[in-house]
């Protein structure tokens, strides 16, 4: 069957791809937590051509599916695949789900890393101003903002 093929080779490139999405997930969190900033803007790059060739490869993955009689609104994909009896294909699917949870789970971290160096950076923005002693609310977009007069130590 060509469609099982193509699904199976879909999903090969998808685990090689998720490999150096996790590799380059793991050196975004080295320079992060070590502010190496020449480091970030080229994985950033390498990050977002790999997700832009998985989220191509997705739809193909649906279409592939589709041509062996999968009814996108019956249920999950892999259900499909198992209920086939496709061991390989499932083993292939699982393994590719795995290594997509623990790319979540990593970008999930490197996340909380920038959101944290935000925050030391606001904190450092808000002394350098003369705010840092002030009562701070919270605004619209979840963003800390300082009350009452500011006494200016430096400007730019």
């Amino acid at each position: 069957m060509a469609a099982i093929d193509d699904l199976t080779k879909l999903l090969n490139d998808d685990i090689r791809d998720l490999d150096q999405l996790n590799d380059t997930l793991t050196a975004e969190k080295m320079a992060l937590r070590g502010s190496d900033i020449n480091a970030i803007e080229p994985l950033t790059q390498v990050k977002n051509s790999l997700l832009n060739r998985i989220r191509d490869r997705a739809r193909q993955k649906v279409h592939a599916l589709v041509a062996m009689g999968y009814r996108p609104e019956t249920g999950a994909p892999s259900q499909f695949i198992r209920s086939a009896g496709l061991t390989d294909l499932t083993n292939l699917w699982q393994t590719a789900e795995k290594k997509l949870a623990q790319c979540h789970e990593l970008n999930g971290l490197n996340g909380r890393i920038i959101a944290h160096l935000q925050k030391r950076l606001a904190s450092l923005t808000d002394i350098f101003r003369g705010s840092s002693g002030q009562a701070k609310l919270y605004g619209a977009s979840g963003q800390q903002t300082s009350l009452g007069q500011r006494n200016i130590l430096a400007s730019a």
